[in-house]
């Protein structure tokens, strides 16, 4: 498929997933951000021209622009702690009363904490719901067969077995056995086994096992060789769906972030990250597959921008409250100079960041990657 072609077929569910996950994380900023008396001068979703908007009586501009891929949100005297190069002129009381800058640390704290939180809200929400109506998937983690010459079969696996634990993590489910074994391609894993009412310890090594999805994008996972009894859904009442939500989007953070840490120390590929293009690709993917696929697709991707806006990194969201914490250790902020240099490192990296996962997006194109090769070779 080539990229006009991806455009025409996956742009609209790309364009609605990311301007909901965009829209809740600006809107957790200007929320918190108009209870502590800032005065928020625009709320934006997409860069670049603008395309619609209106301006409310609090004087926020509402506005829509050309570029969809991402958003903010501009406070009233926020560019003092931007690393603008501005000079600041003396603010009014008033002025100074609305102002971000000239509130406390504590506030702007939560201003920029509250957008993260939004986007783990919006996945508990939408989780919730999918859990109420189309039910949770639910499968006993008990073995139905096993693969000869598998991973599972060299490790003594045998059918009928039920995992209980996994290196002492208790597995309830048959899907939180896949998503541990997909993330430990290669590594020894202890798997606790009830069999025929007594408790067996047994060591099992992932297949190391390279995938292919139906737009050619390549990644590394393990595999045990066994395969599940049955596959089932179980629906939540109000109170339970809540709880089952908030569980799951932890279990989705940790493994996220036990993702991340693996390509960091090298023992994942960096192919499994990918990009706006590749976001694309898997929103017209889900999009074939109905509506509550969508909504999960939208969960999950929520749960990542919140993740990552919270990585220590100075622009995201995460570096602003490192800031802020020695701020609150110190007594008083960091120099103009330390958080510009900061910001600049930042953006840097968040450009190296979007150029990297954009290009290896590209590269997935068959024309593209010749075109890459031919410039490396």
């Amino acid at each position: 498929m080539g990229i006009l072609d991806l455009i025409w077929t996956n742009g609209a569910a790309f364009i609605f997933i990311l301007t909901v996950i965009v829209f809740f994380h600006e809107l957790g900023h200007y929320w918190v951000a108009r209870r502590n008396g800032v005065r928020v001068e625009v709320f934006s979703i997409g860069f670049g021209p603008e395309l619609f908007g209106w301006t409310a009586k609090s004087g926020t501009r509402w506005k829509v622009c050309l570029l969809p891929l991402g958003g903010y949100v501009k406070m009233f005297g926020e560019s003092a702690v931007t690393g603008s190069s501005d000079e600041p002129r003396e603010m009014t009381e008033q002025e100074k009363a609305e102002s971000f800058h000239h509130k406390r640390v504590g506030q702007r704290a939560a201003v920029v904490a509250a957008g993260p939180i939004a986007n783990f809200i919006l996945a508990i929400i939408i989780l919730a719901a999918l859990f109420m109506t189309a039910g949770q998937p639910y499968t006993p983690a008990e073995i139905g067969t096993v693969q000869a010459g598998s991973a599972a079969e060299a490790a003594g696996l045998k059918a009928g077995d039920r995992i209980t634990a996994i290196d002492g993590t208790t597995i309830e489910r048959f899907e939180e056995l896949q998503r541990i074994v997909r993330l430990s391609p290669g590594k020894p894993l202890g798997v606790t086994v009830s069999r025929g009412g007594e408790t067996v310890t047994l060591r099992v090594v992932p297949t190391r096992t390279e995938t292919v999805d139906r737009f050619g994008n390549r990644s590394e996972i393990g595999l045990l060789g066994v395969s599940r009894t049955g596959m089932g859904y179980k629906k939540h009442g109000f109170v339970s769906g809540i709880t089952e939500a908030v569980a799951e989007t932890w279990r989705l953070s940790a493994y996220t972030l036990q993702a991340v840490g693996q390509i960091i120390r090298g023992e994942r590929s960096a192919q499994d990250l990918g990009g706006p293009i590749r976001i694309a690709q898997m929103s017209g993917q889900v999009a074939e597959l109905g509506l509550a696929s969508v909504f999960w697709f939208l969960a999950v991707l929520s749960i990542n921008l919140g993740l990552i806006n919270l990585f220590p990194v100075p622009m995201l969201d995460g570096g602003h409250l490192v800031f802020y914490g020695f701020e609150a250790v110190r007594g008083k902020p960091l120099s103009d100079r330390i958080m510009e240099i900061g910001f600049r490192v930042g953006l840097g990296l968040v450009i190296a960041l979007f150029v990297f996962v954009t290009v290896q997006d590209l590269s997935r194109f068959e024309g593209i990657a010749r075109f890459f090769r031919g410039l490396v070779g």
